[in-house]
């Protein structure tokens, strides 16, 4: 019997280097509400989710039909870098009025709204520079802009000793959600607006609106948007002012279709293009020819009002079942509009990291408030979705989610 040969050692060479620093600072929050769905059994309350049932499914295939079929150079081809000149031209259109002059010169179409605040980071932020931003903020911001490693000044404009100029001055961009505040679903008032937009006027610094939720009203007549308030501020050209007007797709068609985009000054669509040369070169060619056809057919209009009365119903329905079975612990408003409620725990002591371990046991998915903190501190509330849930899924998450409360063990 002959002697057992050795295994062979696998070789030792070199370590391969380490993955970027900034990695080891981002959130597992999104990745968790976006895989909540496919965990049985599970409310997910958690993410800003549109109802599926909402989607104009039949008349989207129609027109993508028609689309690779009649425009079939814009859909299946390279469209160029800022966007099919049909559907730049259909936005300029869409969101210009008597204050507020635009050409196709203001428009980038981009991947979704998340691009748009990839991009924004890319050409306007260097290492450790310091962005003005509406707090809290929304976490996918803070995740475009991670990799640069900013530094932040938060403000809160609904505080009553809040200074717009102060807080503008000397940032890179100020970053604000006027309508519906992801995550505190909260209105920034028309008095407020005009003050943000003469700071960035005064101060010479860049304010991004980001508005993905503008046409979720639910109460109310909605407020100028805070670009149309700089445009007044000038008149005969086309824009060339401060603001840089972020929308999307999204939450009036489908998050799907990946459609966003920037309005602002040609000078800042300039620089914005060479940035996105480098990231995806352009944006899906069907998506956008299908979107000009969408915009053409009247689809947004139709489909509007059935998603604001699905969604105004749910909101009523979420803020009912928190008032039985939250309001002795937590405080909130009703929002008037977008896709959210954020609450506060009445107990400064509350944990809403450990909340959420409580909850994801109880089998209810929410938002703790420490990823909407760019420095990671506020853990004393919690951001709740109505929008993706039935009003009896919705009451029983906030059954779950009261279980998980008394938990935890604080009064």
């Amino acid at each position: 019997m002959t002697a057992q040969q050795p295994k062979p050692q696998p070789e030792v060479g070199p370590s391969r280097p380490a993955f970027a620093i900034w990695l080891g600072g981002t959130n597992e929050i999104t990745r968790m509400f976006l895989a909540a769905g496919k965990v049985p059994g599970l409310i997910n309350m958690a993410g800003g989710l549109p109802e599926p049932d909402t989607y104009p499914v039949k008349e989207l295939a129609e027109i993508a039909e028609r689309a690779v079929s009649k425009y079939p150079q814009d859909s299946l081809n390279y469209p160029p870098i800022e966007g099919l000149p049909d559907l730049r031209d259909r936005l300029a259109a869409r969101f210009s009025n008597a204050d507020l002059k635009l050409s196709r010169e203001n428009v980038l179409v981009t991947s979704g709204g998340m691009q748009a605040l990839d991009l924004i980071g890319k050409v306007l932020l260097n290492e450790g520079a310091l962005i003005a931003a509406q707090s809290p903020t929304y976490l996918g911001a803070v995740d475009a802009w991670r990799p640069r490693r900013p530094s932040y000044r938060l403000f809160s404009p609904e505080k009553n000793d809040f200074d717009p100029v102060a807080a503008l001055t000397g940032a890179q961009f100020a970053y604000t959600v006027p309508n519906f505040s992801n995550p505190t679903g909260r209105l920034v008032g028309l008095a407020r607006r005009q003050e943000l937009v003469d700071a960035a006027h005064q101060s010479g610094t860049w304010l991004v609106e980001d508005d993905p939720y503008g046409a979720l009203y639910y109460d109310g007549t909605p407020l100028p948007r805070m670009i149309t308030l700089s445009g007044a501020k000038q008149s005969g050209a086309i824009y060339d002012g401060p603001l840089v007007y972020m929308g999307t797709f999204s939450k009036e068609i489908a998050p799907g279709f990946r459609i966003g985009w920037v309005i602002a000054s040609p000078e800042m669509i300039g620089a914005l293009t060479i940035a996105k040369q480098g990231s995806d070169m352009c944006t899906s060619g069907l998506s956008q020819r299908v979107a000009v056809d969408a915009l053409d057919a009247g689809l947004l209009e139709r489909t509007l009002p059935v998603i604001l009365d699905v969604y105004r119903h749910r909101r009523d329905a979420l803020c009912a079942a928190m008032e039985e079975h939250l309001s002795q612990w937590f405080d909130w408003e009703k929002p008037v509009g977008g896709m959210f409620v954020w609450a506060t725990a009445k107990n400064p002591a509350m944990d809403t990291d450990k909340l959420l371990s409580e909850a994801l046991k109880a089998g209810v998915c929410v938002s703790p408030s420490s990823v909407f903190d760019p420095h990671g501190e506020d853990r004393r509330s919690i951001r709740i979705n109505f929008t993706l849930n039935t009003p009896d899924r919705l009451a029983e998450g906030i059954r779950r989610l009261a279980t998980a409360v008394k938990a935890i063990g604080l009064d």
